[in-house]
């Protein structure tokens, strides 16, 4: 019989927190979601759950975190474990690792959401048997996840292709841009909010045939060519609120054109099965956090959970 394992999962957004856990194979025992309001009171919130849990169905095998960022991952790094300097107000250098160690005493890992995402892409949706793949959220922020070699990369730290600078889109030269820190990077051109600032209405509220979906897809698409030519991915899964289904037709020919027939192998990619979209449901974070957790226990990723069904089905209990 194969030894029982507890596993305990975080999704950790700037609006709220998915907290669960699972068993060995995957099914969820428990979950609950938080409001992100304070460190304290969001923490402390968690933290209790965990701690109830394990007084319910035994300790916990392993933890992992899934989180918005920008977060400090280098374990020689002083602050590592901490989200460094994010916008989002009390957030800064809150010592994330450090909070759930202090009242948990398990093993850890900690990652950025949109790597958790990728990882649940790679065990349920549009990764599925793909060696590298980049997983883009486009919302609040736009946050690239990167699955090299079938494991979330990281180097030095976690890649932050959100924040590069881009071309300018033909029609919006005259765009400041709301990045608190760069202004015009590619997130603070277009992001959801960036739309917003940019239009006076939400992305959502656009009508299909609005001259910002024509810029929105020269942006993306501009992120698209530069992870192309620089990680040369499977695929690029593109997700989040902005990434309407009629957006990918947009995407793909801006991208083509701006490959403009450079490299035989980049001439025959087939652009409707590049440019996809995330099937894993809307709980990829947290399946792919608690696959981490499973990870760090025994090594390898947990290619035995056939389905994403029980987290969505708790977490569409929860939302509700």
């Amino acid at each position: 019989m194969s030894e029982p394992l507890l596993l305990g999962g975080i999704e950790a957004g700037g609006t709220k927190f998915l907290c669960a856990v699972a068993d060995r194979d995957g099914s969820t025992l428990t979950e609950t979601r938080i409001a992100t309001t304070t460190p304290a009171e969001t923490l402390g919130a968690a933290s209790a759950f965990f701690n109830e849990a394990q007084r319910v169905h035994g300790r916990l095998s392993a933890l992992s975190i899934g989180s918005f960022g920008p977060l400090s991952l280098n374990p020689l790094a002083p602050d590592h474990g901490c989200i460094t300097s994010t916008p989002k107000p009390h957030w800064e250098n809150v010592d994330l690792l450090g909070h759930f160690r202090r009242s948990i005493d398990v093993p850890m890992t900690l990652d950025t959401d949109v790597n958790c995402a990728a990882v649940g892409e790679r065990l349920f949706g549009s990764g599925q048997g793909l060696d590298s793949f980049a997983y883009v959220t486009v919302g609040t922020g736009i946050g690239v996840g990167l699955l090299i070699g079938g494991v979330p990369h990281g180097g030095a730290n976690h890649p932050e292709a959100g924040h590069i600078q881009v071309p300018r889109a033909a029609g919006d030269q005259d765009f400041a841009g709301i990045c608190p820190f760069h202004g015009d990077c590619l997130e603070g051109l277009a992001c959801g909010p960036a739309m917003r600032a940019r239009w006076g209405v939400p992305a959502e509220q656009l009508p299909a045939d609005h001259a910002a979906w024509t810029i929105e897809a020269d942006y993306i698409a501009a992120l698209c060519a530069t992870l192309t030519y620089v990680v040369r991915p499977d695929r690029i899964i593109l997700g989040g609120g902005v990434m309407q289904p009629a957006m990918y037709p947009r995407v793909r020919q801006a991208l083509v054109a701006k490959l403009a027939g450079y490299d035989a192998s980049m001439r025959a990619i087939d652009m409707d099965d590049y440019i996809a979209a995330p099937t894993a449901g809307a709980s990829a974070g947290l399946t792919g956090a608690l696959a981490l957790a499973y990870r760090t226990v025994t090594r390898q990723w947990p290619m035995h959970w056939r389905t994403a069904e029980a987290f969505q089905t708790h977490k569409e209990t929860v939302d509700a």
